[in-house]
């Protein structure tokens, strides 16, 4: 930097800077700009317990890249080189990755654009979805939703980016209530393209996460993780900024199945500090069981030369290769490919020529999003929150039954709900809504009856007509009078008769008075007692 830009940002620092801008076709590199660094100097990025939401209620299972794939997200900024990238992962996915595409799009004119680019590129434009909404930077590895599962139903957890870049930070709330999926925000300060996952509910980021977030201590993090996504975490060292701006895992490491790990090495610089890191963990991820595939790396002029950037989609694994002269002459893009090829040798290797990116500090794995697939297939998937068992209501309670839901459609708003409720544990339902909005709440009336075995089952139906469905877990209660056994709010001999042909009958809703689910002498005391204390 020339002295007299040292002066300018001096000066700058003494007032108020306003925000960073990043127009368009301006190719914002993935790490802070000497703008955004001075910005955020005086503008420390907002504590995100201010923001967070409370973690899912329900047991989360986050998903690793190498799972099945719906979608892939990917954002058109940066210069035309970079969008050449864009357009070529965007043919490559939804053909031969089997996957849908959603580019978002600043305004309805690139929104034609980017149809006319992706056309002639030779995507699968049935595959293609083109959201309208301003962002930053084509990084959205960094910002974009992380996807869990919650009881089978797809959430986006997300969390504050670690840039100065709030059309970036807004676009996960904005994805998940497109797809009208689960929002969860969670109080860390992130960049997501630190964090690789394993399908066994592990994972790992560098220590870049400790200093980006110094209101919490290592234990911490690791329990916002837990609490999120479900995730135990290990901490593992970091490229030094000066080999990596970003200090993201991704740029070192990626994950390619539940024991196989594909490390970089650095054949022409061994004993660097860069090397130093990748050797010590592929021998500690080697003594964890894993199997550990290096693939040569190397810095050159300042730039990261990467082969782990890749992305993973179904049966398709998009590999960058260089044109810069050294990493040429060195065979690297040809061994790189190859170890890819030997890594999957039932996908598709397919290599992008990435010079134009790399200078910027990150390469495809960085520009995409990855958002897995409806765990019910075709299927909507339900899962009923409440009344899920233990709970006791009178009559004339307002039930307040909530789930949450998913299916395969685009847009999540085509579903709608059933809800059904036994009193008997499922021997027999009673539809108490047929066709509801499929918006998680229904507010139903406990009904005068005495039921010890209640529970309520809620099916979600999609427009081809595919179910999904749930039940509470175990039995709740309606504490009405049980010896009203006709249900006439008298008692008398009819009632009598009822529960004797209920108990003769094993008919445990008029019978079962103690809630055991088996007919024997103590029901008959229980019904007694009832009937000489009288119904409220």
């Amino acid at each position: 930097m020339t002295t007299t830009a040292l002066i300018a940002l001096a000066a700058a620092s003494a007032t108020a800077l306003a925000a960073p801008t990043h127009p368009e076709g301006t190719p914002t590199p993935r790490s802070l700009t000497a703008e955004e660094r001075a910005y955020v100097a005086q503008h420390p990025i907002v504590p995100p317990a201010l923001r967070a939401t409370a973690p899912p209620p329900g047991a989360v299972r986050a998903v690793a890249e190498y799972e099945p794939m719906e979608a892939i997200i990917l954002t058109h900024e940066g210069s035309g080189g970079w969008k050449t990238i864009l357009d070529q992962m965007a043919a490559a996915i939804t053909t031969t990755g089997d996957a849908d595409v959603w580019v978002y799009c600043d305004s309805a004119t690139e929104q034609n654009t980017v149809n006319t680019r992706l056309t002639n590129a030779g995507a699968d434009m049935s595959r293609v979805f083109l959201p309208i909404k301003v962002t930053d930077t084509i990084w959205c590895r960094d910002y974009g939703p992380q996807y869990v599962y919650e009881h089978g139903v797809r959430a986006a957890v997300d969390h504050t980016y670690n840039r100065p870049r709030p059309n970036d930070n807004t676009l996960p709330a904005d994805y998940a209530n497109r797809r009208g999926h689960l929002y969860y925000d969670a109080p860390l300060v992130h960049g997501g393209g630190n964090y690789h996952l394993v399908a066994d509910s592990t994972g790992y980021s560098t220590e870049l996460i400790d200093n980006e977030n110094p209101g919490l201590n290592e234990p911490d993090i690791v329990d916002v993780w837990a609490d999120y996504w479900g995730v135990l975490t290990t901490i593992t060292d970091a490229l030094p900024a000066s080999v990596d701006s970003t200090q993201h895992i991704d740029m070192w490491m990626q994950m390619c199945a539940d024991d196989h790990v594909v490390i970089s090495d650095w054949p022409a610089q061994p004993g660097t500090a860069q090397d130093v890191v990748c050797d010590t963990w592929a021998t500690e991820l080697a003594n964890r069981g894993f199997t550990v595939t290096r693939v040569p790396a190397r810095t050159v002029s300042g730039t990261h030369y990467t082969y782990t950037n890749v992305v993973i989609c179904n049966d398709l694994v998009l590999v960058p290769t260089y044109t810069n002269g050294t990493i040429v002459s060195a065979g690297y893009n040809a061994t790189a490919l190859a170890t890819w090829a030997a890594v999957f040798p039932n996908k598709t290797i397919v290599d992008i020529n990435c010079q134009s990116i790399v200078t910027a500090a990150g390469v495809m794995h960085c520009i995409c999003k990855h958002i897995p697939v409806n765990s019910g297939g075709e299927n909507p998937v339900a899962h009923l929150r409440a009344p899920n068992g233990g709970e006791t209501y009178l009559p004339g309670d307002t039930i307040d039954i909530t789930w949450i839901s998913d299916d395969d459609h685009p847009f999540g708003t085509d579903t709608v709900a059933d809800i059904e409720l036994s009193i008997n544990n499922g021997a027999t339902w009673t539809t108490i809504a047929t066709d509801t909005p499929d918006d998680g709440l229904f507010s139903a009336t406990a009904p005068d009856v005495y039921a010890q075995q209640a529970i309520v089952r809620v099916t979600v139906r999609d427009t081809d007509g595919n179910t999904g469905s749930d039940t509470s877990d175990t039995a709740f209660t309606i504490a009405g009078c049980f010896a009203d056994c006709d249900g006439n709010d008298a008692l008398n001999v009819d009632d009598v008769d009822c529960f004797v042909a209920g108990f003769l009958g094993s008919d445990l809703a008029a019978a079962d008075c103690d809630g055991n689910g088996a007919l024997n002498v103590d029901d008959i005391d229980c019904f007694v007692a009832s009937f000489l204390a009288g119904c409220p």
